[in-house]
């Protein structure tokens, strides 16, 4: 009989004439150390204490003390594309992750996932021995395939890791998270009015993670890929870190910048001579502004700042839990952002971000109401450009953008048997986050394979950092590096950059390219375009070249389009509008949940129904916005909650017993509507909607449940349905082509600024 697995004993007629054989399972080596790569979101290079702050991070500042700080480190201006070729060592585009993960343009460098061809390093790492391990923000999936359908071939645990707690979109409340464990959601452990916050569940999981390996598997070292929600909006903190920032911004972002400016000077983290670049288009200074929007813009500083000293207090956690076990000075510990601060915020800071993304301009005198609230639960918040700026210090632009505000961030790394007589220093290479991964592979001694499950491997793109750790003044080995973020183009090559800010619509061939002397003029102050023509010209002949060579092209500035895009996926989103569920079911993620959000639509539940039963039948959103049909005191009620601004209606008639059809029609009139309820087919009450909200919330919809917090101040979440809900159907009604063209546009918008 032909053996398909390799067998090095013999095989006699008997066990006496046969000797038994064991394979060898693959182990890197028992000096191999753990690795763990921390990502932080949205956060500039200049938010962190040690890189200039005065924002308190004293266990991220220790743990720079003991290691290295690399001063000239580059990413890409998104999340899930810094996440890609963070995760693979080579550039996002030629893995398919051009922009978030949300779009699939159908073109290779836009899949919405990670290439096959392109191994992750927990993949990699797993396969020499290593225990892998993931926990937080994934995004790195499509999302039409991140409910509990899948498929899940683009999952955590489907590309390397072995075990996965967190979330797989792009944001999630930090106090009502949408989680995942492993392949399937789960509800958080506890409230936020019993304490819970989800950096502290995410610490806890990772120590989790950790003691069971250890306590089980000592002999492997482990991976662990920590992704934090902080500090991406919604900048969310339990109390008491809210409370120690109060008044601490009132001085303004003026004076923020100086400082940290000039911090950085003393530090030694910018060259002497570098500028601090001039405000962005957009940010007033701050002595210009009214009261109400300083008060407004200060409070909104104290909750991101808080958020990020908690987060702060909780790697000091994680820290603290290697120490116990004595894992600590063993374990490759890399802390980065994934990106330059966000602008999302807008001119004056959000209360609630889905107003951004609704286009309405809530002004500070009217948000100023609620400014308690921020930082709280009861609050989507995100600051000001003047704020975000202030983060990218020295720096211009930010997230999104591809000049130094937001590429240009933080990176420490920590590894005592390599970084010992180095510890504190800094080092000032020119390098980009390909090259994390090379890193990596070279500390721990492994070369990823050609072939990876049988299919051919990417050559990686970065180069390893390694030989910077005892060689603080050697030339960098990373000598070219392009970027691009829809339209937005740059090209570094040996000290100097071109590089050019894209307006969506506008021709690529009129973008207005500018030239730097980066090496000397870090902060993009001196445009040497017109001075040196020629060079200019030769870095953009390059910056074609290594589109060519990477997958950049085809160039693609698409927004409205991309979101709409969704709907190719005809398994998820059928061409006829309908969609049928038979609860219970798992609640399903916004981007495979029916897209009701400025729609006209129908929706009927098929229900049997005993005296006093009640619960919520469907529900979409949050308690900062959303809606939700449920059933309480034999009465049929939908409330649409609009930020806070409730329009309710209660069935004029009593639910009856028995097989009962609930539903409701709802309809878009301009920029309103009317919602009409409907108990086996009689219509019940009616309401007027004041204004339809175009994006509804980032958290999706879920039947016979609320998932998140209480859209409704009618009811407690979970609030779960007591009778039998046999069957939920919905049917979206195409809007006429102006309403479509809002909707398009606003969904684009969440989706881009939610990353």
């Amino acid at each position: 009989m032909k053996r398909y697995e390799p067998f090095e004993g013999v095989i006699g007629k008997t066990v006496s004439e046969s000797t038994p054989w064991w394979p060898t399972p693959p182990h890197p080596g028992e000096d191999a150390p753990n690795v763990i790569v921390i990502l932080i979101d949205d956060l500039g290079f200049g938010h962190f204490n040690c890189f200039g702050s005065d924002i308190a991070t004293p266990r991220i500042d220790q743990l720079a003390a003991e290691g290295l700080r690399f001063t000239n480190y580059h990413v890409t201006p998104l999340c899930s594309p810094t996440r890609a070729a963070l995760m693979t060592g080579r550039n996002h585009h030629e893995v398919g992750m051009r922009s978030v993960s949300n779009f699939n343009t159908g073109f290779p460098h836009m899949r919405g996932s990670v290439s096959n061809h392109a191994a992750t390093m927990a993949e990699v790492l797993r396969g020499e021995g290593y225990t892998t391990f993931m926990v937080g923000k994934w995004h790195l999936c499509p999302m039409e395939q991140a409910s509990a359908a899948g498929p899940y071939d683009q999952w955590p645990l489907a590309r390397g890791f072995d075990r996965f707690y967190g979330f797989m979109d792009g944001e999630t409340d930090q106090f009502s998270p949408d989680l995942t464990y492993d392949n399937h959601r789960v509800d958080p452990p506890a409230t936020a009015a019993e304490g819970y916050h989800l950096t502290e569940d995410l610490v806890d999981h990772a120590m989790l993670f950790v003691r069971d390996a250890k306590s089980l598997r000592p002999d492997r070292p482990f991976f662990m890929y920590f992704a934090l929600g902080a500090t991406h909006a919604p900048h969310q903190a339990p109390e008491r870190f809210l409370q120690k920032y109060r008044g601490k911004f009132d001085h303004g972002w003026d004076v923020a910048r100086d400082r940290t400016y000039a911090r950085q000077r003393e530090m030694g983290l910018i060259p002497d001579n570098t500028q601090l670049a001039p405000r962005n288009p957009g940010v007033e200074p701050w002595d210009s502004l009214p009261d109400n929007q300083r008060r407004l813009a200060a409070r909104l500083q104290e909750a991101f700042a808080g958020f990020l000293e908690h987060t702060d207090e909780q790697l000091g956690r994680l820290f603290d839990a290697l120490k116990e076990i004595g894992e600590f000075d063993n374990t490759v510990i890399v802390l980065q952002s994934d990106n330059g601060a966000s602008q999302e915020g807008g001119p004056f800071g959000v209360m609630h971000e889905m107003k951004f993304f609704n286009m309405i301009l809530e002004t500070p005198d009217e948000a100023i109401d609620h400014i308690d609230d921020i930082g709280g639960p009861h609050s989507h918040t995100n600051y000001p450009w003047g704020w975000a700026q202030a983060g990218n210090t020295p720096f211009k632009w930010y997230k999104q953008n591809t000049h130094e505000g937001g590429v240009h961030v933080p990176l420490i790394i920590r590894y005592p048997r390599e970084i010992n007589t180095q510890a504190g220093e800094l080092r000032d290479q020119y390098h980009h986050v390909t090259d994390i991964a090379p890193t990596v592979y070279d500390i721990v001694g492994v070369t990823p394979p050609s072939v990876y499950r049988g299919l051919e491997q990417m050559p990686l793109s970065g180069t390893s950092m390694t030989y910077t750790f005892d060689a603080p003044d050697a030339p960098s080995n990373k000598t070219v590096q392009y970027s691009e973020m829809m339209g937005h183009r740059a090209i570094y090559a040996d000290g100097w950059k071109a590089v050019t800010r894209h307006d969506m619509g506008t021709p690529f061939d009129n973008d207005t390219w500018e030239l730097y002397h980066v090496e000397v003029d870090r902060s993009e102050c001196n445009n040497l375009a017109e001075a040196e023509p020629e060079r200019l010209a030769s870095l953009i002949e390059l910056w074609w070249k290594e589109a060519e060579e990477h997958l950049v092209l085809p160039l693609d500035d698409r927004g409205i389009e991309l979101f709409g895009a969704r709907f190719a996926d005809r398994t998820v989103h059928p061409t006829t509008r309908r969609y049928t569920y038979y609860p219970p079911i798992s609640p399903i993620p916004s981007q495979a949940s029916p897209a009701i959000g400025g729609r006209t639509w129908n929706l009927v539940a098929h229900t049997h129904l005993a005296q006093g039963d009640h619960g919520v039948i469907f529900s979409s959103g949050t308690e900062n916005s959303g809606l939700a049909l449920f059933l309480k005191d034999s009465r049929l009620v939908f409330d649409y909650n609009a930020f806070d601004d409730h329009t309710v209606v209660t069935s004029d008639i009593d639910v009856p017993t028995g097989d009962v059809e609930l539903g409701l029609r709802f309809r878009r009139t301009g920029r309103g509507g009317d919602v009409t309820l409907v108990i086996n087919g009689r219509d019940c009450g009616s309401a007027e909607i004041p204004l339809v909200l175009r994006t509804l919330s980032s958290v999706g919809s879920s039947f016979g449940v609320s998932q998140a917090s209480a859209v409704s101040r009618a009811y407690e979440a979970p609030f779960r349905f007591s009778g039998k809900l046999r069957k939920v159907e919905i049917e979206l009604i195409s809007p006429q082509r102006a309403q479509e063209s809002d909707v398009r546009e606003a969904e684009a918008r969440s989706i881009m600024g939610r990353q």
